[in-house]
């Protein structure tokens, strides 16, 4: 499975970006698709996460209230509305897929992964 990542860009602080993950086909036998973020010199970490079936989503407390994750399956692709952005959220976002729980926040339970987009907020 490959996935692309796009959407990313620069916006202002308190702007909105949406993020889209394709995914080059169904993946069948992985179960959640995670975005992640990577700022400079500091490790990647947990966005959020979905399942490919059902409603349940799971958000890093950085995130929460702010950031909405969602599905398309006919698409298969995954979205990442990002609302109120913060100068903080800058960073390289990566979609990745895997069969970890939903509430996973290490990047090592995931398989696949984007080549990430860039996401700039200016303050």
């Amino acid at each position: 499975v490959q996935l692309q990542a796009s959407g990313g860009g620069l916006v202002q602080a308190g702007g909105s970006l949406r993020l889209s993950c394709t995914a080059s086909a169904r993946p069948v036998s992985m179960r959640t698709i995670g975005w992640f973020r990577q700022a400079p010199g500091k490790e990647r970490e947990f966005v959020a996460a979905i399942r490919w079936t059902g409603d349940n989503t799971y958000y890093a407390d950085s995130v929460k209230g702010r950031f909405a994750i969602s599905r398309n399956s006919a698409k298969n692709t995954v979205y990442l509305q990002m609302n109120s952005l913060k100068y903080e959220d800058t960073a390289v976002y990566y979609c990745g897929i895997g069969n970890p729980i939903l509430s996973a926040t290490r990047d090592s339970e995931y398989y696949h992964w984007g080549q990430g987009t860039q996401v700039t907020v200016s303050s």
